[in-house]
């Protein structure tokens, strides 16, 4: 439910909270409570585009540390950090469950596997042209 919620709002607010806790039956603190200990729920806004770098071991090895530094160059941000416009944000993460497809990057609910600079760098950009194109 947060997380839907998220979506639509943009963020995890307090009046959101509150909201999620009546309609679960639950204290506010117990909804806060699971805000605090998800990773994947903000309390403040993200970019239009949430880019996430995972750098956990697979990860790490096959280029996930430099991947992740590469789009903060590339974006101008550092980590949970937003572009100026609103378009982007980026943030590194511990594990997506991706392995196997190694290095892995997800842009909002778009996973993205055997990732490297190159094609970060165009899915960025084809991300730009399509927002240009609007």
């Amino acid at each position: 439910m947060l997380l839907y919620a998220q979506d639509e709002v943009g963020q995890v607010t307090e009046e959101l909270i509150a909201e999620v806790a009546s309609r679960c039956g639950v204290t506010p603190l117990q909804v806060d409570e699971v805000v605090g200990y998800y990773t994947m729920l903000h309390r403040k806004p993200l970019g239009k585009f949430h880019i996430q770098v995972c750098t956990n071991i697979a990860c790490m090895i096959t280029g996930g540390q430099e991947l992740y530094e590469h789009v903060c160059k590339k974006l101008g941000v550092g980590n949970r950090g937003i572009t100026e416009d609103g378009l982007f944000s980026v943030e590194e993460v511990e594990c997506m469950g991706s392995c196997s497809w190694a290095p892995a990057v997800q842009v909002n609910y778009d996973f993205h596997h055997y990732m490297t600079p190159e094609k970060l760098d165009a899915l960025i950009d084809a991300i730009r042209q399509t927002r240009k194109a609007q």
